[in-house]
This record gives structure tokens, C-alpha cells and sequence, in this order.
């Protein structure tokens, strides 16, 4: 699948379709009309550096969106998550971006939309698991976004507004309320749907006032909702400054040229824990886009209105203990010392080595790991919104690659059916079940189109669909004595 083609066959012919910043040509074929890297915003450059999301300046005639637009600036992942992670690096300025499939001619048709995870330093829309041509196949307008990354979208300052990379993707959901109905799409059922750290900024748009309105529906996949208080999110950024020898303002931190910041960022980061940023970077509790902690005010009623559908895959901790053999260098001793730091009460340890006695300690610790991050917060979320629409579902099929099993970012290539991309192999391997995929992305789709992804919604039965081949089937209260062994 090529970069400028994806999806394409020497037949496509072109189509043009107007914006509200000017006409902008792409192509159809098999029935599906792509446009590749549509600007939402101006480049975050210049005079628009650390600065909220400024309009695009329009354009005459017609702007080719033929080929996937830059991406936000970021380093390669470390290794050896590099090898295993594909990371598109497009050079270019004008990196708010992004991508739009739809079914040729259709009208009215519902619209989802694809915020990438990457721990907000890493990912873009351009990754060709992230192709959304078979959503088009089945009805969906589909739109993948690019925004900023790393120091440049959440860095922490006194004299700019905080989370820009939020208020980035907040943009490009006005965009698409103002546009995408030229696409095909109705730009009042829109579901928006994100991995990892597209989650948790998913997480947050549910409570920012901004956000009203913008969508109705909300996936969130291997992602709590979360943020810090701006004195503890703006670490990275006061270790940043100290490293560079300037003040932690963003007016110190635009006089730096991107490639020296981003280099200097590289090494701040490095190390820290498996799951967790480390010395990496967070949204923040800016008392604006974001007025208060997500999941407190998730808890208390933000985001009633949207229908939600949550998940997790079954190991999530194996991408990051497994291929940096961590997983075999955890004993008992560094088990304890762990659980210590993380305060897990030694009634909860217990309670998970009961139910796992032939589990290493590693394997223990990931498993705590994994709970403690997404399972125990997904399912508390769900609890908090029992009177309101809410879906769980769990991935559980266990990848042959390298004992990655039921591992973090796995789901995405079932989600987007785009097994055939030769970016998952290393991940999914050479034969993933392609039934397991229909069924996934079948369950997105209906999600989408009608409220329902085709199982119960939550209630005091607790149902979960477990994704799994060669079956999924819903199963009622998973790993419920592990989850109350956190009370």
C-alpha cells in the first residue's frame, strides 16, 4: 500500500469538493472518495508557535489532497518498541492535518473520527494500519487527525494556554462539524474514537466545555481518562528548561529552534516506568479546556449525553515487558519493591497470585499493572454511568509474535479491518484471524451508524464482549474478585 495511494487502483478518478478555506481534490476508487492531508489549522510555526489553534488562511483554485500531509514534530520510538510500532515521520509545517474517506456520493452517512495514541509524543494519521477505507466500504465517513505532539502540543507554561495538542483536536472536530457534510457526512452523528493516548484525550474532550456538541458517540480503547494538576504535568517541561539553560516560559521555548527541542526532549524522557510517561507528558487540569480532572468529572456526570463504548486488551502490560525482556528480570524481590512504590496493598497481591499461581512474577506485575491503569478505572467508569449507555468489551486474542499476546495496540489493525497492512506484522504476525477483524470492525461500524455495537449494554450483570477467535461471546463479570480486591 503506498503512502500517496492508499487504498488506490489505476482506475481512481479525481474529485473535487469545496471547504470553507477552498476546493480541495482527491480521488475515488472501488467506491471510495479519499482526501489526504486537508489542513484543519494554520502550521503551528512562527507566530503561531505554542499558540492555540489559528485559522486556516484560505486558498484559490483548487489545493491537491492527494498524498498525507507532515507530521507533528516527534522522534522515532526508542527501541525496541521501533521495531515492532510503525512511526510515519512526513517533514513539513503545515502538520494539522487530516485525512478523509467516504463512500462516493452517499449523503448523510455517520462520521467517525480517529485520534491516534503515541503517549502524546509519537503517532500520526498517515500510519496505513489507520487506512479508513473499509469503514467508507461500509457506510462511515471516516477522518484521522494529526495534532501537535510532545513539548510542542502539551508543554506546561505561564505565559501560554495549556494542552494544545487537546485544543488542536478540538479544532479539527470543528472542522468537521463545518465540513464534512460536503463529504457525505452528517455532522450530527459523529463518533469519535481513539487508542491509548487518543483515549485519554478522548477522555477529557467528554468534560471540556469546548466540546459540546461536537460529537454523540465515543469509543475509547486501552485509555483511562486522565490528567494532572499543571505543577506535576509541567515536569518534562521545567527538566526540559533546566537542560536547555532557559526559563520554563513559552516564549524562552519558541526562540529554540524545533529539531534542538526535540532532541532535548529525547533525552529527558528516556527511562521511567513501562506503563506509565515517566518523564513524559500528560494533559493538564488548565481550568479551561480542561476545568478539572476528567474521571472526577466523568464520575460526576460529564458526558452523560454520549453513548460510550470502553475497552482494554486482556495483556496489555506484554508490549512493554515482553520485548525488553523486563518481564524475566522482575523476581520476587523487585515484585514486592514495585508494589510497594505503586501502593498495592499486599490483600490485593494476593488475591491475583491466587487466581494466577503459575504466573512469574513479571507476568504478575503486568497483570497488576494492567488492572491498576485500564481495566479497574474502564470498569469503574461504567459503573458511575449505569443509568446511561455504556458498552465494555475486552481483546482477548493472543498474538504468536515474540509472546506479545493480548498486547497493547494490538485491536487497531481489527478495528480499521486493514489486516493486509504490512505494518502489523510484526505485532499480529502473517495470519490473524480475519474473522475476528469482521467482527470488530462490524461492531465500530454499528456502534457508529445506530448506538448499538451488537451486545448489552452495561448494567448489574456486568457484560463484557470478549474478542476472541476462533469465537467472541459475551461474558458476565470478568476478573471481578481481582477487581474488588481493590476496595
Amino acid at each position: 500500500m503506498g503512502r500517496d495511494n492508499p487504498g488506490m487502483t489505476e482506475t481512481a478518478v479525481e474529485v473535487v469538493v469545496g471547504t470553507g478555506s477552498g476546493r480541495v481534490r482527491g480521488r475515488i476508487s472501488d467506491g471510495v472518495a479519499v482526501f489526504l492531508g486537508i489542513p484543519y489549522a494554520a502550521a503551528p510555526f512562527g507566530e503561531h508557535r505554542f499558540a492555540p489553534p489559528a485559522p486556516v488562511p484560505a486558498w484559490d483554485g483548487v489545493r491537491d489532497a492527494l498524498a498525507y500531509g507532515p507530521t507533528a514534530p516527534k522522534a522515532p520510538f526508542p527501541p525496541p518498541l521501533d521495531r515492532l510500532l510503525s512511526d510515519p515521520d512526513i517533514p513539513g509545517e503545515e502538520c494539522l492535518n487530516l485525512n478523509v474517506w467516504a463512500p462516493a456520493g452517499a449523503t448523510g452517512r455517520p462520521v467517525m473520527v480517529w485520534i491516534h495514541g503515541g503517549s502524546l509524543r509519537n503517532g500520526s494519521n498517515s500510519l496505513p494500519t489507520y487506512d479508513g477505507r473499509h469503514f467508507a466500504r461500509d457506510g462511515v465517513v471516516l477522518v484521522s487527525i494529526n495534532y501537535r505532539l510532545g513539548i510542542e502540543g502539551f508543554g506546561v507554561f505561564p505565559d501560554a494556554p495549556g494542552n494544545l495538542g487537546l485544543r488542536d483536536q478540538l479544532a479539527a472536530l470543528g472542522w468537521v462539524r463545518d465540513n464534512i457534510a460536503a463529504f457525505g457526512g452528517d455532522p450530527g452523528n459523529v463518533t469519535v474514537f481513539g487508542e491509548s493516548a487518543g483515549s485519554i484525550s478522548i477522555g477529557a474532550l467528554l468534560t471540556s466545555p469546548y466540546a459540546q456538541g461536537l460529537f454523540r458517540r465515543a469509543v475509547l480503547q486501552s485509555g483511562a481518562p486522565t490528567a494532572q494538576q499543571p505543577e506535576a504535568a509541567g515536569r518534562s517541561t521545567r527538566m526540559i528548561a533546566k537542560r536547555l539553560k532557559i526559563p520554563a516560559t513559552a516564549a524562552a521555548f519558541a526562540a529554540v529552534p524545533p529539531e534542538r527541542l526535540l532532541a532535548t526532549q529525547v533525552a529527558i524522557t528516556k527511562g521511567g516506568p513501562p506503563l506509565g510517561n515517566g518523564n513524559g507528558f500528560t494533559l493538564s487540569v488548565d481550568g479551561d479546556v480542561l476545568p478539572r480532572d476528567p474521571m472526577v468529572a466523568l464520575h460526576e456526570g460529564a458526558g452523560a449525553d454520549v453513548e460510550l463504548l470502553l475497552g482494554y486488551n486482556a495483556e496489555e502490560y506484554r508490549l512493554w515487558f515482553v520485548p525488553s525482556g523486563l518481564v524475566d528480570r522482575i523476581n520476587r524481590l523487585t515484585l514486592r519493591l514495585a508494589l510497594a512504590k505503586f501502593r498495592v496493598r499486599a490483600r490485593t497481591a494476593r488475591v491475583y497470585r491466587a487466581a494466577r499461581p503459575e504466573a512469574s512474577p513479571g507476568e504478575l506485575l503486568g497483570v497488576i499493572a494492567t488492572d491498576r491503569l485500564l481495566r479497574l478505572p474502564l470498569n469503574r467508569l461504567a459503573d458511575f454511568r449505569l443509568p446511561h449507555r455504556t458498552w465494555l468489551y475486552e481483546f482477548a486474542w493472543p498474538s504468536p509474535m515474540e509472546r506479545l499476546g493480548a498486547c497493547h495496540a494490538l485491536e487497531i489493525g481489527f478495528v480499521f479491518d486493514t489486516l493486509d497492512s504490512p505494518e502489523g506484522l510484526p505485532l499480529a504476525g502473517p495470519n490473524p484471524p480475519q474473522s475476528l477483524a469482521d467482527d470488530m470492525h462490524r461492531a465500530w461500524v454499528d456502534f457508529a451508524t445506530t448506538g448499538d455495537p451488537g451486545w448489552p449494554a452495561w448494567d448489574a450483570t456486568r457484560p463484557v464482549m470478549r474478542f476472541d477467535a476462533p469465537d467472541s461471546r459475551v461474558v458476565h463479570a470478568p476478573n471481578d474478585p481481582e477487581l474488588n480486591a481493590w476496595s
